[in-house]
């Protein structure tokens, strides 16, 4: 089980892949800046610019929106410590419908190139059941068998199951999950468990606020201490190499599911 800064420093090189800027913050804003710390080298992917992640988008249009979380995207990252960043290219809400062979070719050919000891992504589910969430999952486990160094791990995002309790009622009032979602995962089937440390999640704070048009309504909303304390965890499980991407039968939907969309 990881669950410290000392565990993260064995996760060697890290290469995270990710659908829309904010995606990587949200899921591993902490262990990103963590890794860094510990010397390590960390790249992220993101397939696309989040262009319609926005519930206004006539002062939002897409080029705009394109441009502003494009910025605010390297902002982020720069704040983590990350420098090294790519572009899939893809079109926002588009990446089911986009052809696979490419997509898993290209990203193949990244994973071959940075040689990671560790790949992060998101599980099956795609955390909010978010078409272009899954639809990376599934490119992302595809390269990974295909392109990964032996030895290599393949971690996938997930909401460790103790936090429904804390959490749920909240969450359902954000309108953040498709519906059925989200799946939750319990404890002894996490390979990575991070409750962050105040100055890690004081930084992952100042990284997803520098995202401000996807985060500062929420902020302002749910108020700083709150915030800080809804993003202070970060949990994986662990993919074996050329298992079946299905979501896992330990894993559980609970009782009340939410509908929404999040890019």
């Amino acid at each position: 089980m990881i669950w410290s800064a000392s565990d993260i420093a064995g996760l060697g090189t890290i290469l995270g892949v990710w659908a829309h800027p904010d995606d990587e913050a949200y899921l591993s804003g902490g262990l990103m800046a963590m890794a860094r710390d510990s010397g390590s080298r960390v790249v992220c992917v993101t397939a696309t610019r989040g262009e319609l992640g926005t519930p206004d988008p006539v002062a939002w249009p897409p080029d705009r929106l394109a441009t502003e979380r494009t910025g605010e995207l390297a902002r982020c990252l720069e704040i983590l410590g990350v420098t090294e960043h790519h572009w899939l290219g893809y079109a926002d809400g588009q990446c089911a419908a986009a052809p696979a062979s490419a997509a898993v070719a290209q990203l193949s050919d990244l994973i071959a190139r940075v040689a990671p000891d560790t790949v992060l992504t998101f599980g099956p589910d795609g955390i909010t059941g978010h078409p272009d969430h899954r639809t990376v999952s599934e490119w992302t486990a595809a390269a990974f068998d295909r392109a990964a160094p032996s030895g290599a791990r393949l971690l996938q995002a997930t909401i460790a199951e103790r936090r429904v309790s804390r959490w749920g009622t909240l969450n359902e009032s954000l309108g953040i999950f498709e519906p059925g979602y989200p799946i939750t995962t319990p404890a002894q089937r996490l390979a990575v468990d991070l409750v962050l440390d105040a100055d890690t999640v004081a930084r992952k704070v100042r990284a997803l606020a520098a995202q401000a048009t996807q985060t500062a309504g929420l902020i302002a909303v749910m108020g700083m201490e709150r915030y800080t304390a809804w993003v202070g965890d970060e949990s994986f499980v662990e993919r074996p190499r050329g298992s079946a991407a299905t979501e896992p039968a330990a894993f559980s939907r609970p009782a009340s599911v939410l509908e929404g969309r999040k890019a």
